[in-house]
């Protein structure tokens, strides 16, 4: 037999380094929680995704949610979910079936969470030493308001670490959590983790904030398929983000949420290696194919709005990539170069023929290509980089429904764009107390989760909520797993 694994014991334990993480380690803490935080990653690159973004918010200000938030997240299309299931919603929570609480769908009560206790969240966080601003973003077109914490996602991991630190948490970094313990009553009790020198229990309520799945590639092919092969983290963070938190919640009886066939794709430079190498210019250019042809609709609204789908598109064509083609015109648009986030250069030709023989597609098809989307552009007339304009093209499929002007004025660039993947979507269902529910709708007695683990999206990412949903539901997990181990009348803030 062998021996028995070491054991630490704490009253909670935080799995994962990034935003969601670091929120419930300080919230539990500040209760009066003795709390570990477990990261696989080391010290020098914890943090998960959340080290490498530029985190931007969907805040009107650090005290409103920007316009329109809780509509956009539960007008997302969901399927055809039954409506004799859905219409439960409108009853009182405690009339609920466990057919409804556990069902594969946006809870409007979890979106109403959100937006009641985001400002409160960035508020606590900025007492921790954090700066937010309303910060300039790279989209050229904006359908929203944002902020953004000043020093972007690494700011949030060194000032919340930091703060974590000084309230007394333990930090195991190179230890991934394997397994949830369990009593005999099906509680969860701890963790199973492994670290260079071996398994080690980890007891205490577990909050999981571990990430999605983008850094498994038997995952990826699992629940993608074939697109798996086109898409690779957005930053070296998301290769840490193995869906072990996944994996273990779902060997308990865990039910799920957002849809587990799409992930947050970004539209990326495939050359580079820095993260969120972006290529957000396409509406002032044109996309071709392998093949030299226009396949989508370029500018069919703000940027901000539409990249995420016209990166899907571009992952649909041969090998996952595509070019953006622009002439000095569209080269000219004021700030497009901010929508240009990759360290690599451009591809140049002096004509439409030599940039094609550059990038690799047929010239012949290249110029008939230019030259048909020349032919549809209207009078240029009208045009406003600031806005949607109506500047379309007519008799050309696919339209292009904005800023339609020719490329004609060389010399020419173009950028290769790949879809990157930003986070998965599907992933585990949670009260708004952020407790894990099971198949039955029942919370899970010791497990609560938070961020990018926990599933909200179905067919397009709400830009600008991810970091936003991490703090705040990190934060809720953190104070509900600490004061779940206090005994009835204690009050909040006495030692666990």
């Amino acid at each position: 037999m062998s021996a028995a694994q070491p054991v630490a014991t704490y009253d909670v334990v935080v799995v994962g380094g990034g935003v969601a993480g670091l929120t419930a380690a300080c919230s539990a803490a500040e209760q009066g929680a003795r709390v570990a935080l477990l990261d696989r990653a080391t010290e020098a690159e914890t943090g998960g995704n959340t080290r490498y973004t530029e985190a931007f918010l969907r805040m009107r200000s650090l005290e409103e949610t920007a316009d329109g938030l809780e509509d956009t997240l539960v007008e997302d299309f969901m399927g055809h979910p039954d409506p004799s299931v859905v219409h439960e919603a409108a009853a009182a929570p405690e009339r609920r079936s466990g057919l409804y609480r556990a069902l594969h769908l946006v809870d409007p009560d979890y979106v109403a969470e959100l937006a009641a206790h985001a400002p409160a969240t960035l508020a606590w966080m900025s007492g921790h030493g954090m700066r937010f601003d309303a910060l300039p973003t790279p989209f050229l077109t904006t359908s929203t308001t944002r902020m953004a914490p000043v020093g972007g996602g690494l700011a949030i991991v060194e000032t919340m670490g930091r703060a974590a630190r000084g309230l007394g948490v333990t930090f195991h970094f190179e230890t991934t959590a394997r397994e949830l313990l369990t009593d005999a009553d099906g509680a969860v009790v701890g963790v199973l983790a492994r670290t260079a020198d071996g398994p080690v229990e980890v007891r205490g309520r577990v909050v999981l904030a571990s990430g999605g799945y983008q850094g498994n590639a038997e995952l990826m092919a699992r629940y993608h398929g074939d697109k798996a092969l086109t898409t690779r983290p957005v930053a070296r963070g998301g290769g840490y983000n193995k869906g072990e938190g996944l994996e273990m919640a779902l060997a308990l009886g865990a039910a799920t949420a957002g849809n587990f066939s799409l992930f947050h794709a970004e539209p990326v430079d495939p050359r580079s290696g820095e993260p969120e190498a972006a290529i957000f210019c396409f509406p002032h250019g044109v996309l071709v194919n392998a093949a030299g042809e226009r396949f989508v609709d370029e500018a069919r609204g703000p940027v901000d709005a539409w990249y995420e789908r016209t990166t899907r598109d571009i992952q649909a064509q041969e090998r996952g990539v595509a070019w953006v083609v622009l002439d000095q015109q569209g080269l000219a648009v004021p700030n497009l170069r901010a929508g240009i986030r990759t360290d690599q250069p451009p591809v140049r030709g002096a004509t439409i023929a030599e940039l094609a023989t550059r990038i690799g597609v047929p010239p012949e098809a290249l110029a008939r290509t230019v030259a048909a989307y020349n032919t549809a552009c209207p009078d240029p007339a009208g045009f406003d980089h600031h806005a949607p304009d109506g500047l379309a093209t007519t008799g050309l499929a696919p339209a292009k429904s904005n800023w339609a002007r020719p490329i004609a004025e060389g010399p020419f660039e173009a950028y290769p764009v790949m879809a990157a993947n930003v986070f998965t979507f599907g992933g585990l269902k949670t009260t708004p107390a952020a407790e894990v529910v099971d198949r039955d709708g029942r919370p899970i007695t010791g497990l609560w989760a938070a961020g990018e683990l926990t599933g909200l999206y179905y067919s397009n990412y709400t830009g600008s909520t991810s970091v936003l949903r991490g703090a705040t539901f990190g934060r809720i997990a953190g104070r509900e797993a600490a004061l779940a181990g206090l005994p009835a009348g204690l009050p909040a803030g006495a030692s666990a």
